[in-house]
């Protein structure tokens, strides 16, 4: 993804688990342009 997410969009990809707000790993991944490994590895 190279163009900027919209707030809609982002919201999207928030999901309720266990009533937590999380996000999933691949979306933020592909949300800063890079793979999941490379998020990995950084955190």
């Amino acid at each position: 993804m190279n163009e900027l997410l919209n707030k809609e969009q982002v919201i999207q990809l928030i999901h309720k688990i266990r009533n937590k707000k999380v996000m999933l790993d691949s979306d933020l991944a592909e949300m800063y342009g890079v793979l999941t490994k490379a998020l990995h590895q950084s955190v």
